[in-house]
């Protein structure tokens, strides 16, 4: 049996568009001799559609747009993603369902079993959770259907979740002759894996081939890698479909050939992350209606590789770099971002701040009587960029881009208003040593960033001979406490135990705790971890607990 695997990429709450793309992926996959056609999670609503549920008549037109596709299939049946209402007065108002679709009409039902309810999923918030993973024959196979997370269970990684439920395990005993699981599973760097072992022990435990179709591109923080897959009863891959881009195909799982796996499906993390980044960027602007992106270029790497994404993601005529030189601005600074402006081909403006500044200062001048200059003249400067560039983006209806990078934003490295002024914070889940590895591995073949701009030490420079580590502590110890205190949760204590200096670790804890009412204030992020700065990680602003 031939089943269709169709990787697409839809927009959350696009139903007409999203069911129109369904319609016309299916008719292609049939013609290209599909006799079952598997598409992602939800993808008539698109993943997540979040609180847009409780829309008085949202999940009716989403029912609606299905069952428009449905009309329009023939003897292949579908296995479509969408929200079902639950008929049933107690329990959550929906079901997450995978409907099976067959000559006009919808034959038959899958509902979700395991709703993941930790860091960016809630949907236990939306869905009720079914008993059991349905089962449905055709082409005289048995198929027993999943969704997302009902296969990531049981003893296969230690990162398994455990539930009450355990779907493979229900239909091992059932028996079934394939396994299909319809995801949308966002991507991080080191999910590949994780995410291969849950996939390949489902197979293995149930004994029979699996069909994975994951979703692709981004929506809102998420990034959706696609890297769809079929494996066989032993758990290894024998076909695949790339990551980052839209992909169809249509693969035998019975077949005993030699793998088929797709060149791009396994690829170097700086390559992926690269990838998750440009589809993110492009997704977000152009799924807001942007067509173009603006960038501020201080001749600093985090604003370089923010550009460097976006003229990737958008194309080099639709970003503008514009310098903001102060009183300060170093020539080097000024030549580095003129620089990645020719050897990116963008536009390049210069606007100084200088008078700006000087005017702000002077406004302020009889309330700041007798007050020594400190960090507040530092930040009339990044304020003053953000200013300019903010008119500029209303004026050009460009999307402005801000460029810092999660060391920073963690322990509040940033300008509220100023640096952190924009639509998209594109790096913020990016670590600034692997901002360092990014921009090296984009000069693989030839200088795109400024071989200048990555070996110089890194400086806000809003005071004279500043560095960045002046305030902080060197990037590569950051970094590492940064991952125990943030991503894995160690305390002060733990991550001394650890071998770091006790004053350093007490101070970037300190740090990052004192400044989430700045990161509540940030701009969006794409998510590139385990855990973001955005809805997965949810600490008070005002608290008063210290890790010991």
């Amino acid at each position: 049996m031939k089943v269709g695997l169709a990787q697409i990429n839809t927009v959350v709450g696009d139903l007409e568009g999203n069911a129109a793309k369904v319609a016309e992926t299916y008719a292609r996959l049939v013609a290209d001799g599909a006799e079952l056609v598997v598409f992602p999670e939800l993808v008539i609503t698109g993943y997540p559609p979040r609180d847009l549920l409780f829309k008085r008549r949202f999940v009716g037109d989403a029912q609606a747009a299905l069952a428009r596709v449905a009309a329009e299939t023939g003897d292949v049946p579908a296995l479509i993603g969408c929200v079902e209402v639950n008929e049933a007065r107690q329990g959550r108002r929906f079901w997450n369902a995978a409907f099976w679709c067959e000559r006009g009409r919808v034959r038959g039902v899958a509902r979700k079993c395991l709703l993941p309810t930790y860091d960016v999923f809630d949907e236990d918030r939306y869905f009720e959770s079914a008993a059991d993973p349905a089962i449905f024959t055709h082409a005289g196979r048995r198929i027993g259907v999943t969704i997302c997370e009902d296969i990531w269970t049981g003893p296969v990684v230690e990162t398994s979740r455990h539930y009450l439920t355990d779907p493979v395990g229900r239909l091992a005993e059932a028996g079934v002759d394939l396994v299909v699981n319809l995801s949308a599973s966002p991507w991080h760097y080191g999910k590949d894996s994780t995410r291969l072992a849950i996939v390949g022990g489902a197979a293995q435990r149930v004994g029979c081939p699996l069909v994975y179709v994951n979703a692709i591109g981004g929506n809102d923080e998420l990034i959706f890698d696609g890297h769809s897959m079929v494996l066989g009863a032993d758990g290894t891959v024998s076909a695949g479909l790339g990551g980052f881009a839209e992909a169809t195909a249509v693969v035998d799982p019975f077949s005993a050939g030699d793998p088929q796996t797709h060149p791009r499906f396994f690829a170097d993390e700086l390559a992926d992350i690269h990838d998750a980044l440009v589809l993110g960027l492009r997704d977000y602007a152009r799924k807001s209606g942007f067509r173009s992106a603006l960038v501020g270029l201080s001749g600093g790497i985090d604003s370089a590789l923010t550009a460097a994404l976006a003229k990737e993601a958008l194309g080099a005529e639709n970003v503008l770099g514009v310098s903001l030189p102060s009183a300060i601005s170093s020539q080097h600074s000024r030549d580095d971002a003129a620089a990645l402006a020719r050897n990116l081909g963008i536009r390049y403006e210069t606007l100084p701040i200088a008078e700006v500044v000087a005017a702000a200062e002077s406004t302020l001048a009889p309330l700041f009587v007798g007050r020594p200059r400190d960090v507040t003249e530092e930040n009339i400067q990044a304020r003053a960029r953000g200013l300019l560039l903010m008119a500029l983006s209303n004026k050009t209806g460009a999307l402005l881009l801000t460029t810092g990078n999660k060391s920073e934003i963690a322990v509040g490295y940033c300008t509220l208003y100023g640096d952190m002024a924009g639509g998209l914070a594109v790096i913020s889940d990016l670590p600034k040593t692997k901002v360092f590895e990014l921009c090296r591995w984009l000069n693989r073949d030839r200088e795109i960033i400024p071989w200048n701009t990555i070996t110089k030490p890194p400086s806000a420079e809003l005071r004279p001979d500043q560095k960045d580590e002046d305030s902080l502590p060197p990037y590569d110890v950051l970094d590492a406490i940064l991952h125990l205190y943030v991503e894995q949760g160690e305390g002060t204590a733990d991550i001394v135990a650890r071998g770091f200096n006790e004053a350093v670790v007490r101070d970037v804890v300190r740090k990052v705790d004192l400044n989430e009412y700045k990161r509540k204030q940030a701009a969006p992020g794409l998510k590139i971890t385990p855990l973001a700065f955005g809805v997965g990680r949810r600490i008070p602003i005002v608290q008063k607990y210290v890790s010991s």
